[in-house]
């Protein structure tokens, strides 16, 4: 099930937790950490860094860089954004700066003025398959 509108946050799990909300209206100025997923609707002056999913409402701004586990981006971002999973830019979605992501989709309409960088996501068996593929003289000189 999937929850899009104007000023509704967007989430492709609606068991996704979100442990904090930044209203809209609101301004935090400063770098911002947390633990669980975010909902951003007001605006960031600052970097944000979430170990989880981080989601920009179509009204959210963050000036400043993100780091999260997965992003949703329907407002506006100034910054750089590194992912270590999924990354969305969904239709209203703007972002001026590159992006670092393992998996990314950009919906018609999104605007992105920057580069990006994909990764291939980091788990243990990812890790193990990539030493596998290491050719065997490389193998030899470690």
């Amino acid at each position: 099930m999937l929850k899009k509108g104007k000023n509704e946050a967007y989430t492709d799990d609606p068991r996704t937790k979100v442990g904090t909300v930044i209203g809209a209206g609101t301004v935090f100025d400063g770098d911002f950490s947390s633990p669980e997923a975010v909902r951003i609707d007001g605006t960031i002056n600052g970097n944000c860094s979430c170990e989880k999913k981080l989601i920009l409402s179509a009204d959210g701004r963050v000036k400043g860089n993100i780091t999260a586990q997965s992003v949703i981006i329907s407002g506006r971002v100034d910054g750089d954004i590194v992912v270590t999973g999924k990354m969305e830019i969904l239709a209203t979605g703007k972002i001026a700066g590159n992006i670092t992501a393992a998996s990314l989709v950009i919906d018609e309409g999104a605007c992105f003025d920057g580069r990006c960088t994909m990764t291939a996501a980091q788990t243990e068996t990812g890790q193990a398959a990539a030493a596998d593929n290491v050719p065997a003289d490389a193998k030899e000189e470690k």
